[in-house]
């Protein structure tokens, strides 16, 4: 009699994080609490199909701002990710990078707001301190991948800055140009969600319209926002983008002013713990202790295992959820038609920010964990199955392969499971990023404690627990990394 075949590392691996998952999702807080969600959601459907494009005050300044700050944020990060992936060797360079990217552009966003106000300079910044470090390791990665060929063919006593500007940059600058233009995209979801810090962007009127229940008005908004992003590649064009910067650093309301004074005071003061803070020759130490104790016990550790959790449930959400959205747009199981359809509802749903599906699903449920599930599920799902899908376009089946549900299961997808699961780890940290964020609306998250901290005015406790989420998101990053090394999942289309 035959031994049982040994189970391969990707199917343990799998089974590992599926069964995570589900012990989570037995603790989570899954109810949903308020009174008619089926009322509410009716009254949202229906404003879905009867958009109102008259409804908005400024929706043409709203639509520009969403704009410019995403150009002028992603051009920051663009300039300042490619100086410091030349310099990626550096571990220095390496670690600051990680930190700066493991920070939600809404945490920075809202350490910005109390030195600039709602300044030009909080949007941008918030956008493109966090794109340096992504955009860093990204272009630090393609150039490192870069075929090493021509290199050999260049003359002795070329010098190292000739042969990467005439050589090396070439030969990857169609891959930064790519890079970029997703990096855009991005960039403007980010730019939305900073709306809903104050900043003027879309998602200040989508909030305002939802919390006095106008969705038609949010209809109209989303339509113009996805509109944008869709047309990115019409209007977005090299020839143009010294004028798009212009345009979009002459739009944008310089003339708030902030105080040097109060940045001071918030740098050298507001941000030191308190029990430092008022250190009158008693026993500091001990005060620091117990306000460690209290912020590390009653806030930090809580918080860490919520976010973990919703973390590992959408992790896994998003594997299964991919498995059903990228044969929509596969050209080995649909014909031209319906992968039109299947790419138009992938469209609607990556570009969404999980920031804003959550809110939406907040306000039809109620602040549970639910809807942060199934926002960042549907977004990251709406993101590897667009991939995937693509991927699958470079796969060549035999003339006498199988059809319907067995081309499916027994062609497609032995051959894709692996390319999904270097971009699920790859996602994973992306994932966690988002996951600490949702705690602003309410989920206790990280992002709720740092959010009542803000709220509080104890900067000194936002700061710190900041400090917490960059340290979390850093190690998952790394345990990912393991992971895809251990298990050799390599891919070509990661995204962050």
């Amino acid at each position: 009699m035959d031994s049982p075949r040994p189970r391969s590392p990707l199917f343990k691996t799998t089974m590992a994080f599926v069964l995570i998952a589900l012990a989570a999702t037995i603790f989570a807080d899954l109810e949903i609490s308020t009174i008619h969600p089926w009322v509410e959601l009716k009254r949202l459907l229906l404003g879905v199909v009867t958009p109102d494009f008259y409804a908005t005050d400024n929706l043409g300044g709203a639509l520009v701002y969403t704009l410019a700050f995403a150009l002028l944020g992603v051009a920051f990060g663009n300039i300042f990710g490619f100086v410091l992936s030349l310099l990626f060797f550096s571990r220095i360079v390496r670690t600051g990078c990680a930190f700066v990217r493991s920070v939600h552009e809404l945490f920075w966003a809202l350490i910005f707001l109390q030195l600039f106000g709602l300044s030009p300079l909080t949007g941008i910044l918030a956008i493109g301190i966090p794109y340096a470090g992504i955009i860093a390791k990204v272009y630090a990665e393609i150039l490192e991948e870069a075929d090493p060929a021509p290199l050999q063919a260049i003359p002795e006593g070329t010098s190292r800055a000739s042969a990467f500007i005439f050589v090396r940059l070439p030969d990857a600058w169609s891959h930064f140009k790519t890079y970029s233009m997703y990096r855009l995209e991005c960039g403007l979801r980010s730019s939305a969600v900073l709306g809903f810090v104050g900043l003027p962007t879309l998602g200040f009127h989508l909030e305002s319209a939802f919390s006095q229940g106008l969705y038609s008005e949010v209809s109209a908004l989303l339509i113009l926002f996805y509109f944008i992003i869709a047309s990115m590649r019409v209007w977005m064009r090299r020839a143009m983008l010294p004028f798009y910067l212009v345009g979009a650093a002459a739009i944008l309301p310089w003339g708030l002013s902030f105080s040097a004074e109060n940045i001071w005071r918030f740098l050298t003061h507001d941000i030191v713990p308190y029990p430092l803070r008022t250190a009158d020759g008693g026993d500091v130490m001990a005060n620091m202790g117990a306000w460690l104790h209290t912020m590390l016990i009653d806030q930090a550790l809580p918080g860490a295992i919520a976010t973990m959790q919703l973390t590992m449930i959408a992790l896994v959400g998003t594997g299964l959820l991919t498995l059903v959205f990228f044969p929509l747009i596969s050209p080995l199981l649909f014909k031209r038609p319906a992968r039109t359809l299947g790419h138009a509802f992938l469209v609607v749903i990556r570009s969404t920010p999980e920031y804003i599906l959550a809110y939406v699903l907040l306000q039809l449920w109620g602040p549970s964990m639910l809807p942060a599930i199934i926002a960042l599920t549907l977004h990251n799902a709406g993101i590897i199955g667009h991939l995937v899908g693509r991927y699958t376009e470079t796969i060549k089946l035999r003339v006498d392969a199988c059809t319907g549900i067995r081309r499916y299961g027994y062609e497609i997808l032995p051959r894709i499971y692996r390319q999904m699961l270097a971009l699920l780890f790859y996602r994973w940290e992306v994932i966690m990023r988002e996951t600490a964020i949702l705690g602003i609306l309410g989920i206790m998250t990280l992002g709720f404690y740092v959010d009542s901290a803000f709220a509080d005015l104890r900067f000194d406790r936002a700061i710190l627990l900041i400090l917490v989420t960059a340290l979390l998101n850093i190690a998952v990053d790394i345990i990912s990394r393991r992971i895809r090394s251990r298990l050799r999942l390599q891919t070509s289309m990661e995204v962050q």
